[in-house]
């Protein structure tokens, strides 16, 4: 596979650079038809598909012609730095792992998942940080079409995750009271995922703050009962019983699950559990009433 100094980069604007040159990569379109060949990772894409990725179910009469215009448009652009190849009845650009972001991202991802089983937790944060450090804002910006919107939604909740999997081991590893900023933004953009605030109260103990952590749990039990039905799941609620315990091993580093970030749990029968009276904090994450983002 070639590479040479080519670089790519999807996980923001969709860029490329031929060592210190930056590309002119086109319309939108073009930029779409780029981004699926990278996100392929050198594996074939049909014509057909890459039709469908720029236009969905409706395509023009002219879009076979026009997808081919677009990769003749590349071939001439990336010239001897990468290749774009014919096969059977379509199309792969094979460049080197380390030349695009997106790549990167995942091998970095791949290394703390390892680290983690290891039981390194240092070196998971490490590797969790170079991966969140490659984002560049929304994922395929300047790409246009159903395919870019449905990889730029993967994109992100893939680098939401990773955030919340270095917020954990930042947690586990003591740190809490640097993690309370970020835990707090996302717990606000993100008011149902449970984890978050897990992490956000734990954060919040460790940093001598038990009032606000208990506050948090209150905020998030009564924005589950409104919005989905449910009580908090079983980490939130021993995160509340250790905290209301003092539980001193909370404020040391302690082995936590990996971060989960799926998406909220399916609404249940409520338990009928009893609600505690809430504990007044003067700083947590805004009170959401019924919003459903996750």
């Amino acid at each position: 596979m070639m590479s040479g100094g080519i670089r790519f980069a999807l996980l923001g604007p969709v860029r490329a650079w031929d060592g210190a040159t930056e590309l002119p990569l086109g319309s939108p379109q073009q930029r779409t038809v780029l981004a699926a060949l990278l996100l392929r990772e050198g594996s074939m894409v049909t014509v057909d598909e890459l039709v469908a990725a720029v236009w969905g179910d409706e395509p023009p009469r002219s879009a076979i012609n026009t997808v081919r215009t677009y990769l003749s448009r590349l071939r001439t652009l990336l010239r001897d730095a990468a290749t774009i190849v014919s096969i059977g009845g379509g199309y792969a650009l094979p460049v080197d792992r380390a030349a695009t972001d997106v790549t990167v991202f995942h091998d970095h991802v791949a290394s703390a998942r390892e680290a983690r089983r290891l039981g390194d937790v240092a070196a998971a944060a490490a590797s969790l940080r170079a991966a969140v450090a490659l984002h560049r804002g929304r994922p395929l910006a300047g790409a246009a079409g159903p395919y870019a919107d449905a990889q730029r939604t993967r994109l992100e909740q893939q680098m939401l995750a990773a955030r919340i999997d270095l917020l954990a081991a930042d947690v586990e590893l003591g740190h809490g009271d640097e993690a309370i900023p970020e835990l707090m933004t996302l717990a606000d953009e993100h008011p149902l995922r449970e984890r978050v605030h897990e992490l956000l109260m734990l954060a919040l103990y460790q940093a001598g703050r038990q009032a606000d952590a208990l506050a948090v749990y209150q905020d998030v039990r009564l924005l589950l009962a409104d919005e989905l039905g449910i009580d908090p799941g079983a980490g939130l609620q021993a995160a509340h019983r250790r905290i209301l315990a003092a539980d001193p091993d909370l404020v040391l580093p302690a082995v936590l699950p990996p971060a989960t970030t799926g998406t909220p749990r399916t609404p249940a029968p409520r338990t009928g559990s009893q609600r505690p009276g809430g504990v007044a904090a003067p700083l947590r994450p805004r009170r959401h009433r019924r919003r459903t983002g996750l």
